[in-house]
């Protein structure tokens, strides 16, 4: 996220009241289980050890507990200048706290220099998420004091999500990287290079194509979430469809509060059998809504990624007909004047398609822009959320009503370091109609 510069079960009863609730995981503002979470204190301790650290570390846990409904894996990397809402965005989770079928389990790394609160250490920690009403002070249980970790380097990632998901077993599993995010591009020519989760100490971050491989290298997820700005983009997308079954993310920057865990975790543990749908709706909608009430401008998405091959093939179809139809003037405007985000190659892929069939002459321009356009609003996005803020906003517009959910790199010239290498490229042909559009 880009901040603009700057061990029992739940009561029966308790349940009885919360399944009464009014849940709306479109995006509405009925979520109205605050009172029944505010009350819930259920959180579980972790399992004891009983064989030392560097067993509890890679192995599994001594006490085996019957598999939870949600483990919720949060990688922060706070070694960053976004250290301050690191430790904000715990306190927000412990409000909330895990409990007997939902474990919240964290790895967070801080460095030197941004916030000196709760003890200011300077290592990485994994943390068991328990409830606690100090929203201050990190109150959880710490698990591990893993050292100086880069955080920057994929195979952390990897680590840290296959000891959580053998230390806190459940049917379903998501994953989400706080950090900075901007985008697809891995090449480090950039004074801000695309990737996500930026360490500060060891000057690393992670690639799109290193994406697919934490999610290939941790066994797949049911959810996959960015805390992070610009990653809901078709490149990056493409590089982990085939690991996870519900992708939620941001087309712009993330406001300086990135995810609301609280209002995000609150239906989770009021409602913690809620499908893989379910809990990506819900991570949307709090989002959303929350920038809503602040009067923030703000985009998140739902995309399902069994339907991004079918993104692929539509979109080539729309890039060739347009090639064939000689439009580059057109296209170029319609890159031009298409929906962007903070970094001006990303556009809103559904808002250029758009232009481009408004404006052309050509009968199959329009029927294959039109197929690609309905695909996306029908299928490949299934929930799109979008406010403006009346003061403005990272970049213009402010105005975000015409993105539908998916990005996708537009570049006025020469394609970025490295963009041949990703798996869109690849098998798709739109660096070919990039290239194309900016010839003269």
């Amino acid at each position: 996220m880009i901040r603009k510069l700057s061990i029992s079960a739940v009561a029966v009863s308790l349940f009885a009241s919360i399944a009464s609730a009014a849940m709306n995981f479109d995006g509405g503002k009925n979520l109205n289980i605050k009172e029944e979470i505010a009350n819930m204190d259920v959180a579980v301790p972790a399992a004891t050890p009983d064989k030392g650290i560097m067993s509890w570390l890679f192995g599994k846990p001594s006490v085996q507990k019957a598999p939870a409904e949600w483990t919720i894996m949060v990688f922060v990397n706070g070694k960053n200048n976004l250290e301050p809402f690191a430790i904000k965005d715990i306190n927000e989770m412990e409000q909330v706290g895990s409990n007997a079928n939902l474990n919240i389990v964290v790895e967070m790394g801080r460095m030197d220099g941004y916030d000196t609160s709760n003890g200011d250490w300077k290592t990485t920690r994994r943390y068991y998420v328990t409830k606690d009403k100090d929203t201050a002070k990190i109150g959880s249980k710490m698990l591990a004091d893993l050292g100086d970790i880069d955080m920057g380097n994929y195979q952390s990632v990897i680590d840290f999500g296959n000891w959580a998901k053998a230390a806190y077993p459940a049917k379903k599993y998501m994953l989400i990287i706080w950090n900075h995010g901007a985008g697809w591009e891995k090449g480090l020519n950039l004074a801000i290079t695309k990737g996500i989760s930026y360490d500060e100490v060891t000057g690393n971050h992670i690639n799109t194509p290193q994406m697919g491989q934490i999610l290939k290298g941790i066994g797949g997820v049911d959810v996959y979430g960015s805390d992070a700005c610009l990653m809901q983009m078709a490149e990056v997308d493409y590089e982990i469809k085939d690991s996870v079954k519900y992708i939620v993310g941001s087309e712009e920057t993330e406001p300086g509060d990135g995810y609301t865990y609280n209002t995000f975790l609150g239906p989770v543990a009021a409602k913690p059998t809620m499908t893989a749908e379910e809990l990506a709706r819900t991570a949307v909608a709090a989002y959303a809504d929350h920038y809503q009430a602040a009067n923030e401008g703000a985009t998140q998405s739902l995309v399902n990624p069994a339907y991004i091959p079918q993104l692929l093939t539509l979109t080539n179809d729309f890039a060739y007909a347009v090639t064939q139809s000689g439009d580059k003037t057109l296209a170029k405007s319609a890159r031009d004047g298409a929906v962007k985000f903070a970094m001006a190659e990303n556009k809103d892929l559904y808002d250029f398609t758009r232009l481009v069939v408004e404006g052309t002459k050509s009968a199959d321009v329009k029927a294959k822009g039109q197929a690609l356009m309905s695909f996306i609003t029908s299928d490949l996005v299934m929930v799109n959320r979008t406010t403006n803020s009346p003061g403005g906003s990272w970049d213009e517009p402010t105005d975000y009503s015409p993105a539908k959910g998916i990005a996708v790199y537009i570049p006025s010239g020469t394609l970025g370091d490295g963009y041949t290498d990703l798996q869109w490229a690849k098998y798709s042909n739109w660096d070919e109609f990039v290239n194309w559009m900016n010839q003269p």
